[in-house]
């Protein structure tokens, strides 16, 4: 891994999001990617809700935390577009439920030859404020990076 790659960018991010399904199903979009961070939305929608609530379900929220953090890790790696990485260990301590779009913010905490730790904050807007909702912790074991 790379400290940075400058080179690779949202237009490159985007484009593996299209390639996953789920997340274009889930509508989650790509706001930002920087040097080790990256900011993902998911709207608010019947297909994210708990059945009887409106309430954004776990499931959706975690698939939220370990792409932003997957995102985020992208932006260290050697060869983005072909290294290789698996989710190692994912965490997320709900703090509150969500009746709105969220907001995950993804920032590398550690990102070695092998082993990366990303902290993720999911964040809604909530009358007038923005509150966190969720916190994440996601760690990849990266296979390849060539």
């Amino acid at each position: 891994m790379t400290e940075s790659n400058p080179d690779y960018g949202r237009a490159q991010s985007e484009a593996l999001r299209d390639g996953t399904e789920l997340l274009s199903w889930l509508d989650i979009a790509i706001e930002s990617v920087d040097d080790g961070t990256a900011t993902l939305t998911l709207p608010h929608s019947e297909h994210v809700v708990n059945a009887g609530t409106d309430f954004v379900h776990g499931g959706a929220v975690a698939t939220l935390v370990d792409n932003a953090a997957g995102t985020a890790l992208r932006t260290v790696l050697s060869n983005p577009e072909t290294a290789d990485y698996a989710t190692a260990d994912l965490n997320v301590s709900y703090l509150r439920p969500s009746t709105d779009d969220l907001r995950a913010d993804a920032e590398i905490r550690r990102a070695g030859s092998s082993l990366a730790v990303i902290q993720v904050e999911v964040t809604t807007q909530y009358k007038g404020e923005r509150k966190t909702v969720a916190l994440g912790r996601v760690s990849y074991f990266v296979v390849s990076d060539e």
